[in-house]
């Protein structure tokens, strides 16, 4: 069904909240992305890393009134929100779970509903538009995002449900699969800087915005670093989906060369994201969870790398 018109719940995923005064300057110096890019009708990709770049969450942010709606796994919230509040705690920032407060429903071929409901969202990638309390964001492949306040969510879901069919999750991630767009789950909490998982081609990482928590090793991977792990797009002839962290082995080392980032099943098969060692893919033989482990063979991504047009955000 992922090439097919449907809707999903986005059930895996929770809101965290930064609303007040400093809520931009306070947030500016925490996260890759550049909120200064950030306005009512654009939004991004970003993650919040350790000062050793390793990523501690990474969400969808979106700018409201009075501050900011982060959209991550929700195994992470708890832990980010408390870490945050940390370092909130002499600014006129205030922090939440706002969960509760919104349903977010993901939209296949969805246009229509959207256009029905006020929301004539563009084509564009991060394209953002509001009416009515709902907002409607645009993501790289064409999908889109629809968050509605729990005040109105029976209404919308009912009038999304009338047009559209709905989907399981598993068809929801499996095309974010088929797009190339990695996250940070609990399990690979502080695994990944963010150009192992390709955020900076994905406009999650600011190289002009300056100092944010773990800045430096991210500037430096980029512009002097040479990467030797990042993600790939897999298929598995299996029918068990793979948890995020699961380790990847080849023959041609004695330890793991890389970690499942996010999977889904297709009619198929089973594909997948993963970090890996570049020379592991290069040999071609990779296995998952053990070096006797199932094959995976590697596809393509929808997307190239430019280093050169990375560093202009």
């Amino acid at each position: 069904m992922a090439d097919t018109a449907f809707y999903c719940i986005l059930s895996h995923e929770g809101i965290l909240a930064v609303r007040g005064t400093d809520a931009s300057k306070f947030l500016q110096g925490q996260v890759t992305c550049n909120l200064n890019y950030l306005s009512d009708s654009h939004s991004s990709l970003g993650a919040r890393c350790t000062p050793k770049g390793r990523m501690q969450s990474s969400f969808r942010i979106v700018s409201v009134a009075d501050g900011y709606l982060l959209a991550m796994a929700s195994e992470l919230l708890e832990t980010q929100l408390a870490d945050l509040k940390k370092y909130a705690v002499f600014s006129k920032s205030k922090l939440g779970d706002e969960s509760p407060d919104w349903l977010r429903i993901g939209l296949s071929g969805g246009d229509d509903i959207l256009h029905s409901l006020g929301l004539p969202l563009a084509a564009e990638a991060d394209s953002v538009v509001h009416h009515n309390e709902l907002l409607a964001l645009r993501l790289s492949d064409g999908r889109a995002e629809l968050w509605v306040p729990a005040s109105q969510a029976a209404a919308v879901q009912a009038q999304v449900a009338s047009q559209l069919p709905q989907a399981p999750l598993n068809d929801w991630l499996l095309a974010q699969v088929r797009a190339g767009v990695g996250q940070v789950m609990g399990s690979t909490h502080e695994l990944f800087i963010p150009q192992m998982i390709n955020l900076q081609a994905l406009g999650g990482v600011s190289f002009k915005k300056g100092c944010y928590t773990g800045q430096e090793i991210v500037a430096r991977m980029q512009y002097l670093g040479k990467l030797k792990r990042r993600l790939y797009r897999l298929s598995l002839a299996d029918t068990q989906i793979p948890e995020p962290g699961t380790p990847l082995f080849s023959p041609v080392h004695n330890s793991s060369v890389g970690e499942v980032v996010l999977a889904a099943r297709s009619a198929e098969a089973v594909e997948l994201l993963a970090v890996l060692q570049d020379d592991a893919t290069q040999d071609g033989r990779i296995h998952l969870g053990s070096a006797e482990g199932s094959t995976l063979s590697v596809l393509d991504l929808p997307y190239t790398l430019d280093s050169d047009r990375e560093i202009q955000r």
